[in-house]
């Protein structure tokens, strides 16, 4: 009697990592090395920079920071950029904490709904303007920046909402911790889990990248363009306005400047986090790295006695290395394609 032994099971072979992998996994690596730099050269000359106060401080600047960056990094794989989130930022917060000023038995969970309600709607307009108007969305957020401002200012006349006037509920949600850990930085790690799964694992995150590749080739491929790029400004719009809650909550003083120039410190967090200006390249992920490594040049950098013109000058200096990294890998792999094609003839 013979026997016949089923074959061994093959196992497909891994994919090699592409040349954008490498490169994004290299620049995170670098971020988490000049990380460790900075802080261990901040700390020996001032050993009070790592006291749990100071690094409590930057987790929850970073948690703002990063929540703003995560949305401007949906808005930018599409090939586009929200340069109002800042004005949103500060129109939401003081939205929330108008409600709240005037009815203090309102749960914070309401005064968050409200806030991304807000910043929904102004993504709504960012999104119609870019999509119906035919402007790029750099000069459509360009100005909605400006009016969105306006609108805060306007509505608040001049006056500011003091902590006194917040119910202690809420400004004790800005200073909550869940097993030691801030509830914001536990929000923001939420966001930026939850928007990493959507991106990389549905077909509407994948269409985002897609239209940001190439956005004829989307329309082509039957992607509806029109309805994602209202989910990228909708979300960018959304998350803003949840970050002006927690910009509330955490500081307690609201008034209609809130948010002003956060616009470069967002960009610059997605970008020199390895989100491609281009579109259709870049990770939530990277882009809540680059949030926390901005923060801690912005908290170590005074520490270390540089003045604050060099501090500006030095996230300008990292968002023109990281294009021009990026510009150069594109090129790159152009060149690579072009070869593969004449290979392939």
């Amino acid at each position: 009697m013979s026997t016949t032994t089923a074959p061994a099971p093959t196992t497909a072979p891994r994919r090699a990592p592409s040349a954008v992998e490498r490169v994004l996994r290299a620049r995170s690596l670098g971020i988490l090395l000049a990380l460790v730099a900075l802080v261990a050269v901040t700390a020996l000359a001032n050993d009070r920079f790592l006291s749990a106060q100071s690094v409590r401080d930057i987790v929850l600047s970073t948690a703002i920071l990063a929540v703003l960056a995560v949305g401007q990094t949906v808005v930018i794989v599409t090939r586009s950029i929200d340069l109002s989130v800042g004005s949103v930022l500060g129109l939401s917060a003081y939205a929330a904490g108008s409600l709240l000023q005037s009815a203090p038995g309102t749960p914070v969970v309401l005064a968050v709904a409200l806030g991304m309600a807000v910043g929904a709607v102004c993504g709504v307009v960012n999104a119609v303007l870019v999509r119906f108007g035919g402007v790029p969305a750099l000069v459509v957020t360009l100005g909605t920046l400006y009016i969105f401002r306006g609108i805060a200012f306007f509505w608040a006349g001049g006056q500011q909402i003091n902590a006194d006037e917040l119910p202690r509920h809420f400004l004790a949600f800005g200073t909550a911790d869940v097993l030691g850990l801030p509830v914001l930085a536990l929000i923001a790690v939420a966001v930026v889990v939850g928007a990493g799964i959507v991106l990389g694992r549905y077909r509407a995150g994948r269409d985002l990248y897609a239209i940001g590749s190439n956005p004829e080739a989307a329309v082509l491929a039957g992607i509806p363009v029109g309805k994602r790029l209202l989910v990228a400004f909708v979300t960018s719009g959304a998350l803003a306005g949840l970050a002006g809650v927690l910009f509330a909550a955490r500081f307690g003083t609201v008034d209609a400047a809130a948010g002003t120039g956060y616009e470069l410190n967002v960009v610059a967090a997605a970008v020199v986090g390895g989100v491609v200006v281009a579109g259709g390249s870049g990770t939530v992920w990277g882009a809540a790295l680059g949030a926390l490594l901005l923060t801690v040049i912005g908290s170590a950098l005074p520490v270390l006695g540089i003045d604050q013109f060099w501090q500006q000058a030095i996230v300008g200096a990292l968002i023109l290395l990281a294009i021009s990294t990026d510009r150069v890998l594109t090129a790159r792999l152009a060149a690579q394609l072009r070869r593969r094609s004449s290979h392939g003839r």
